[in-house]
Protein backbone atom coordinates (compact mmCIF):
# COMPACT_ATOMS: atom_id res chain seq x y z
CA UNK A 1 0.00 0.00 0.00
CA UNK A 2 0.92 3.40 -1.06
CA UNK A 3 0.99 6.50 0.76
CA UNK A 4 -0.43 9.32 -1.74
CA UNK A 5 2.97 11.69 -1.22
CA UNK A 6 2.98 15.81 -1.39
CA UNK A 7 4.85 14.79 -4.97
CA UNK A 8 1.38 13.15 -6.38
CA UNK A 9 -0.87 15.90 -5.18
CA UNK A 10 1.50 19.17 -6.30
CA UNK A 11 1.30 16.90 -10.35
CA UNK A 12 -2.63 18.33 -10.57
CA UNK A 13 -5.70 16.82 -10.25
CA UNK A 14 -5.64 16.60 -13.79
CA UNK A 15 -4.36 13.70 -14.05
CA UNK A 16 -6.34 11.77 -11.75
CA UNK A 17 -9.66 9.53 -13.33
CA UNK A 18 -12.53 8.68 -11.06
CA UNK A 19 -13.62 4.97 -11.45
CA UNK A 20 -17.10 5.96 -12.12
CA UNK A 21 -16.74 8.70 -14.01
CA UNK A 22 -17.89 8.16 -17.88
CA UNK A 23 -15.23 6.40 -20.12
CA UNK A 24 -12.96 6.32 -17.11
CA UNK A 25 -11.25 3.29 -18.38
CA UNK A 26 -10.83 4.70 -21.93
CA UNK A 27 -9.14 8.11 -20.08
CA UNK A 28 -7.16 5.20 -18.42
CA UNK A 29 -6.11 3.79 -21.90
CA UNK A 30 -5.50 7.24 -23.16
CA UNK A 31 -3.07 8.56 -20.17
CA UNK A 32 -1.06 5.11 -20.06
CA UNK A 33 0.05 4.77 -23.81
CA UNK A 34 0.79 8.54 -23.29
CA UNK A 35 3.30 7.37 -21.20
CA UNK A 36 4.71 4.28 -22.54
CA UNK A 37 7.91 3.53 -25.03
CA UNK A 38 7.25 4.84 -28.21
CA UNK A 39 8.90 1.55 -29.38
CA UNK A 40 8.88 -1.92 -28.92
CA UNK A 41 12.31 -2.55 -27.81
CA UNK A 42 11.88 -3.48 -24.24
CA UNK A 43 9.65 -5.69 -22.56
CA UNK A 44 6.60 -4.11 -20.66
CA UNK A 45 5.92 -5.42 -17.08
CA UNK A 46 2.84 -4.82 -15.05
CA UNK A 47 3.97 -5.67 -11.26
CA UNK A 48 0.53 -5.54 -8.57
CA UNK A 49 1.19 -4.89 -5.61
CA UNK A 50 -1.01 -5.77 -2.78
CA UNK A 51 -2.55 -8.60 -0.19
CA UNK A 52 -6.07 -10.24 -0.62
CA UNK A 53 -5.72 -10.34 3.38
CA UNK A 54 -6.29 -6.78 3.71
CA UNK A 55 -9.32 -5.27 1.59
CA UNK A 56 -7.81 -1.69 0.71
CA UNK A 57 -4.68 -3.50 -0.25
CA UNK A 58 -6.06 -5.81 -2.52
CA UNK A 59 -6.32 -3.62 -5.14
CA UNK A 60 -3.07 -4.58 -7.19
CA UNK A 61 -3.70 -8.19 -6.93
CA UNK A 62 -7.81 -7.94 -8.06
CA UNK A 63 -6.01 -5.69 -11.27
CA UNK A 64 -3.60 -9.02 -11.95
CA UNK A 65 -6.06 -11.36 -11.67
CA UNK A 66 -8.41 -9.40 -13.84
CA UNK A 67 -5.99 -8.96 -16.44
CA UNK A 68 -4.75 -13.00 -16.47
CA UNK A 69 -8.21 -13.62 -16.98
CA UNK A 70 -8.10 -11.23 -20.18
CA UNK A 71 -5.41 -12.91 -21.15
CA UNK A 72 -2.93 -9.79 -22.31
CA UNK A 73 -0.58 -9.88 -24.87
CA UNK A 74 1.39 -7.11 -24.97
CA UNK A 75 1.86 -6.77 -20.85
CA UNK A 76 4.13 -9.44 -18.35
CA UNK A 77 1.25 -9.50 -15.71
CA UNK A 78 2.95 -10.20 -12.26
CA UNK A 79 0.87 -10.31 -9.28
CA UNK A 80 -2.37 -11.92 -8.42
CA UNK A 81 -4.39 -12.96 -5.81
CA UNK A 82 -2.94 -16.48 -6.27
CA UNK A 83 0.30 -15.24 -6.29
CA UNK A 84 0.54 -11.79 -4.50
CA UNK A 85 3.52 -9.28 -4.52
CA UNK A 86 3.99 -7.69 -0.96
CA UNK A 87 6.14 -6.62 1.60
CA UNK A 88 7.48 -10.02 2.42
CA UNK A 89 8.03 -11.36 -0.85
CA UNK A 90 8.76 -8.11 -3.34
CA UNK A 91 12.85 -8.00 -3.69
CA UNK A 92 12.80 -12.03 -4.99
CA UNK A 93 9.60 -10.98 -7.18
CA UNK A 94 11.54 -8.22 -8.59
CA UNK A 95 14.83 -9.98 -8.66
CA UNK A 96 12.63 -12.90 -10.85
CA UNK A 97 11.05 -10.36 -12.91
CA UNK A 98 14.64 -8.68 -13.82
CA UNK A 99 16.14 -11.85 -14.40
CA UNK A 100 13.02 -13.26 -17.16
CA UNK A 101 13.31 -9.85 -18.64
CA UNK A 102 16.21 -7.47 -20.07
CA UNK A 103 15.81 -3.75 -19.10
CA UNK A 104 12.15 -4.27 -18.75
CA UNK A 105 9.58 -0.77 -18.79
CA UNK A 106 7.57 -1.70 -15.51
CA UNK A 107 4.50 -0.41 -14.45
CA UNK A 108 3.50 -0.17 -10.62
CA UNK A 109 0.20 -0.78 -9.45
CA UNK A 110 -0.68 0.02 -6.41
CA UNK A 111 -3.48 0.80 -3.80
CA UNK A 112 -3.22 4.11 -1.78
CA UNK A 113 -4.39 6.52 0.89
CA UNK A 114 -5.81 10.07 0.36
CA UNK A 115 -7.94 12.88 0.98
CA UNK A 116 -11.48 12.56 1.40
CA UNK A 117 -12.67 13.83 -2.02
CA UNK A 118 -10.16 11.86 -3.87
CA UNK A 119 -11.04 8.41 -2.50
CA UNK A 120 -12.40 6.69 -5.51
CA UNK A 121 -9.90 8.46 -7.99
CA UNK A 122 -6.65 6.67 -9.93
CA UNK A 123 -3.54 8.37 -10.79
CA UNK A 124 -1.27 7.71 -13.80
CA UNK A 125 2.28 9.06 -13.46
CA UNK A 126 5.98 9.46 -14.48
CA UNK A 127 7.74 7.55 -11.49
CA UNK A 128 7.29 4.73 -9.03
CA UNK A 129 5.23 3.28 -6.65
CA UNK A 130 6.53 3.24 -3.35
CA UNK A 131 4.81 0.23 -1.35
CA UNK A 132 4.62 0.04 2.19
CA UNK A 133 5.30 3.74 2.96
CA UNK A 134 1.51 4.16 3.83
CA UNK A 135 1.69 1.87 6.44
CA UNK A 136 5.73 2.93 7.69
CA UNK A 137 7.56 -0.28 5.79
CA UNK A 138 10.99 0.30 3.65
CA UNK A 139 10.38 -1.59 0.88
CA UNK A 140 12.30 -0.98 -3.00
CA UNK A 141 10.32 1.60 -5.12
CA UNK A 142 8.46 -0.34 -8.22
CA UNK A 143 7.92 0.88 -11.98
CA UNK A 144 8.99 3.66 -14.26
CA UNK A 145 5.23 4.70 -14.24
CA UNK A 146 2.72 3.89 -12.02
CA UNK A 147 -1.03 3.39 -11.28
CA UNK A 148 -2.27 4.04 -7.79
CA UNK A 149 -6.05 3.77 -6.32
CA UNK A 150 -7.33 6.05 -3.79
CA UNK A 151 -8.68 3.62 -1.72
CA UNK A 152 -9.82 5.15 1.86
CA UNK A 153 -8.66 8.12 3.72
CA UNK A 154 -5.00 8.80 5.34
CA UNK A 155 -4.52 10.65 8.48
CA UNK A 156 -5.11 7.98 11.06
CA UNK A 157 -4.55 4.25 11.62
CA UNK A 158 -3.82 3.42 8.20
CA UNK A 159 -3.50 -0.47 9.14
CA UNK A 160 -7.36 -0.18 10.45
CA UNK A 161 -8.10 2.00 7.73
CA UNK A 162 -7.24 -0.44 5.30
CA UNK A 163 -8.59 -3.52 6.80
CA UNK A 164 -12.00 -1.84 6.80
CA UNK A 165 -11.79 -0.50 3.20
CA UNK A 166 -15.09 -1.79 1.43
CA UNK A 167 -14.45 -4.31 -0.89
CA UNK A 168 -17.11 -3.01 -3.61
CA UNK A 169 -15.21 0.36 -4.23
CA UNK A 170 -12.00 -1.81 -4.48
CA UNK A 171 -13.36 -4.12 -7.27
CA UNK A 172 -14.99 -1.52 -9.07
CA UNK A 173 -11.65 0.33 -8.85
CA UNK A 174 -9.54 -2.68 -10.00
CA UNK A 175 -11.63 -2.92 -12.69
CA UNK A 176 -11.70 0.32 -14.18
CA UNK A 177 -8.11 0.01 -14.42
CA UNK A 178 -7.72 -3.53 -15.67
CA UNK A 179 -10.20 -2.57 -18.47
CA UNK A 180 -8.23 0.01 -19.20
CA UNK A 181 -4.87 -1.94 -19.80
CA UNK A 182 -6.64 -4.10 -21.65
CA UNK A 183 -7.60 -1.35 -23.84
CA UNK A 184 -4.24 -0.17 -24.36
CA UNK A 185 -2.83 -3.85 -24.91
CA UNK A 186 -5.41 -3.67 -27.84
CA UNK A 187 -4.08 -0.56 -29.36
CA UNK A 188 -0.94 -2.02 -28.76
CA UNK A 189 -1.20 -5.55 -30.88
CA UNK A 190 -2.92 -3.52 -33.69
CA UNK A 191 0.00 -0.97 -34.02
CA UNK A 192 2.11 -3.89 -33.43
CA UNK A 193 0.63 -5.52 -36.45
CA UNK A 194 0.25 -2.61 -38.35
CA UNK A 195 4.47 -1.58 -38.26
CA UNK A 196 4.67 -5.45 -39.02
CA UNK A 197 2.81 -5.07 -42.20
CA UNK A 198 4.53 -2.11 -43.21
CA UNK A 199 7.82 -3.71 -42.51
CA UNK A 200 7.04 -6.64 -44.78
CA UNK A 201 5.51 -4.64 -47.73
CA UNK A 202 8.37 -2.47 -47.77
CA UNK A 203 10.66 -5.60 -48.00
CA UNK A 204 8.14 -6.98 -50.99
CA UNK A 205 8.76 -3.98 -52.70
CA UNK A 206 12.69 -4.52 -52.96
CA UNK A 207 12.16 -8.73 -53.84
Amino acid sequence: MNLKSAFFAQKGEKERIFHDEQDASTLVAMRLTSLLPSNFSRPITIVCIGTDRSTGDSLGPLVGTMLKEKDVSFFHVYGTLEDPIHAMNLQEKLSMIYSLHENPFMIGIDACLGRLKSVGAITIGEGPVRPGAGVNKELPPVGDIHITGIVNVSGFMEFFVLQNTRLHLVMNMAKTIADGIYETDVQLMRKSHLEKFKIEHKQHKFL
